[in-house]
């Protein structure tokens, strides 16, 4: 809820990754209506590494369940690994008896080997030394195949259960920490100024707490648990074609080199668009959002086609940073399955020429075989999981740019505190700018006596709402102080100051909710307010009875738009809502601009009894609601170059008096002189 004009707003740079432009609607808004003129991002260098670390540094509250994720994927892991070995003797003792039957019997393997090469058979004869468990005579040993088939599946059995474990804790691992993650955004933007999201566009903020978190989440649960496994799969395959054949595991590292290069360098060229992705994502989020909640005003001024236009623009262009970012780093996978093919063609030859020789067994080829593919498939997941990995961490670096924003001024350590709220407040010498090169208020001083109203009138952009968010620490002042009942505004904490004030804006403000719940939302913590103040408080503003034509009554839900309620009835509700606070000091900010000449002089009546006995602050450009006020300031160019009661600043026939006049003389039409 922002107490900022366009008019007044700052105009600083802005520090995220897509920095909009500003034009003359205010910060976050190209020139032209409803911002069409986006700004183009501001490309900065992405810190893979550092972003990644940053992450793997907010899992340290789960490093037991990552451990226990571990030891999973061992498991899981080694039992896979053991699969293809396990076949392996399946194999060999199906080959084993295949042989063994074609061989006499009553003579051992040594015998036939030797007549075989008596006959002249040397390449049988090497074949023959290769085969594991002949038994000259014997067929098929169904007995201990079986066995061996059962331990197969029981290894795969136990993967299969270990993994399932492994996908149910990194769920909870992820998920946790991501909620975390989400409670750490949510308590950084009540930290940060108004002046961070003054700068910013909202949908761009908003689309780092959604989708980029989201990202993130989605990321960290394709990637962690696989990343592990797919890690350990390549160290327990590697060790078991070493074990089996160092020749052919020698040979099968071979592409390994050149997976790492492939990958690395493709990686280098589509990180670049993964951060435009989601800078892209971030823009027309806030596009969406500032044209779709301002359509009334698009169709009325006829910028539909500029809109849609606009739209189409910030849309190409995700639309080619997404293309471009999936299409490279979508080219890695298909790269690592053709080195992948030619290992695989590499180890079959040389494999089946060491069967040949008698070197290797059959099931220890087959083996070996199913290691390469085991062997690379990890290598291509995990080159493959490099899209997910950088678009994950060019999200992350987004939301960290959030977290790292510039916060407000902590609150004084030991806050003083003001009990009762009198309600004195007094500018002393007070200093303030939104840039440094364009000075606004230099030396105001300003008291308001507990009780009195204080009206404030110029013209737009001078400095009026300025005031309020001053009082309010919403900006701190550059020089001079603020002070209430004689303590200074900064030594009391920001909970403490703002729950002494009450405030109606121009721009009304509801939640998704019940309107007794809307309403209800200003009473303090800790403090009740019962049917009979409810009621009396909805009667003074005459909530009441428009309330009471309402098919659900107080009970009839409103969202932000209040899309249930008229622009006047959402003024009223935020006039009951101030009268429940019963605040010590008042701000209404043009809190009548959006009712009928009529009811705004019932709400005059009502606001008059809501300022009574309080210090009141009224912003006002109809000077006939603020007639009636102790003291009205007039402020140019951030000055007070008056001040007085209505009577006495007429009398001096300055500025209030040419304000007045031009409101309530009637203008001069000069006719055309006739022909």
């Amino acid at each position: 809820m922002s107490g900022v004009s366009n008019e007044e707003k700052p105009q600083g740079e802005s520090t995220t990754t897509a920095a909009p432009q500003r034009g003359p609607g205010g910060p976050g808004r190209g020139p032209g209506p409803m911002g069409m003129g986006m700004g183009m991002p501001v490309q900065k260098p992405m810190d893979f590494k550092g972003s990644l670390r940053r992450f793997a540094g907010m899992l340290r509250p789960e490093r037991l369940n990552v451990v226990v994720l571990m030891v999973l994927g061992i498991a899981s892991v080694a039992l896979t690994v053991l699969g293809p070995k396990l076949l392996g003797n399946a194999t060999n003792v199906i080959f084993a008896g295949v042989v063994g039957a074609q061989l006499p019997s009553g003579v051992t393997t040594e015998e036939a080997e030797a007549g075989l090469r008596a006959a002249g058979q040397d390449q049988m004869a090497d074949l023959l030394s290769g085969v594991v468990g002949v038994v000259p005579g014997q067929g098929i040993d169904f007995t201990m195949l079986m066995q061996t088939l059962g331990w197969v599946v029981a290894a795969y059995v136990g993967a299969f259960l270990f993994g399932w474990l492994q996908s149910r804790i990194t769920a909870g691992v992820v998920q946790r920490t991501m909620r975390d993650l989400r409670d750490q955004v949510e308590a950084k933007l009540h930290r940060i100024p108004l002046s961070y999201v003054d700068a910013r566009q909202r949908g761009e903020i908003l689309s780092r707490v959604t989708n980029d978190i989201d990202n993130v989440a989605q990321t960290t649960t394709q990637t962690l648990a696989q990343l592990v496994t797919a890690v350990l799969t390549v160290i327990g395959v590697l060790g078991m074609m070493f074990w089996i054949s160092p020749v052919l595991a020698l040979v099968a590292l071979v592409t390994v080199p050149l997976s790492v290069i492939l990958t690395a360098q493709i990686a280098k060229r589509s990180q670049p668009q993964f951060v435009e992705q989601w800078a892209a994502t971030g823009r027309l989020n806030a596009h969406i959002e500032e044209s779709f909640t301002g359509h009334a005003l698009v169709k009325v001024y006829g910028h539909q086609e500029s809109t849609a236009k606009a739209f189409a623009e910030e849309n190409g262009a995700l639309y080619d940073s997404s293309f471009k970012a999936q299409f490279i780093s979508g080219t890695i996978q298909p790269a690592m399955g053709f080195l992948a093919n030619l290992n695989y063609v590499v180890v079959a030859v040389v494999g089946g020429l060491r069967v040949a020789s008698g070197t290797l067994s059959l099931g220890d080829v087959q083996a070996f075989i199913q290691y390469s593919r085991q062997f690379t498939q990890p290598l291509t997941q995990v080159a493959s999981m490099m899209n997910l990995l950088q678009s994950g961490v060019a999200s992350a670096e987004r939301v960290f740019e959030l977290l790292d924003a510039p916060e407000q001024s902590p609150d004084p350590a030991e806050s003083q505190k003001v009990v009762p709220v009198r309600g004195r407040v007094a500018f002393e010498d007070v200093t303030f700018s939104y840039t440094p090169e364009r000075p606004l208020i230099t030396g105001l001083n300003l008291v308001a006596e507990p009780g009195q109203t204080i009206a404030i009138v110029g013209p737009t952009g001078a400095g009026k709402t300025t005031l309020v968010n001053l009082l309010m620490r919403f900006y701190e002042v550059d020089g001079g102080r603020i002070t209430l009942d004689g303590v200074d505004t900064r030594d009391m904490s920001r909970d403490d100051l703002r729950s002494s004030v009450g405030m109606v804006l121009q721009d009304t403000w509801l939640f998704k909710g019940t309107i007794e719940e809307n309403l209800r939302y200003g009473v303090p913590d800790g403090a009740t307010v019962d049917e009979e103040e409810f009621l009396a408080a909805t009667r003074a503003t005459h909530v009441d009875p428009f309330v009471r034509t309402l098919p659900d009554g107080y009970d009839t839900v409103v969202d932000e738009e209040g899309s249930s309620v008229s622009a006047g009835e959402k003024q009223l509700l935020t006039l009951a809502r101030a009268f429940l606070a019963d605040p010590a000091i008042l701000v209404l900010d043009e809190a009548t601009s959006s009712v009928d000449t009529r009811t705004e002089v019932l709400v005059q009546e009502a606001m008059n009894r809501l300022r009574k006995d309080r210090t009141s602050f009224v912003i006002a450009h109809r000077l006939s609601t603020i007639r009636d006020a102790d003291v009205i300031l007039v402020m140019e160019h951030g000055d007070i170059v008056e001040q007085g009661s209505h009577e006495d600043l007429l009398a001096a026939d300055g500025a209030y008096a040419r304000l007045y006049a031009s409101q309530f003389a009637a203008p001069v039409v000069e006719e055309p002189a006739a022909t």
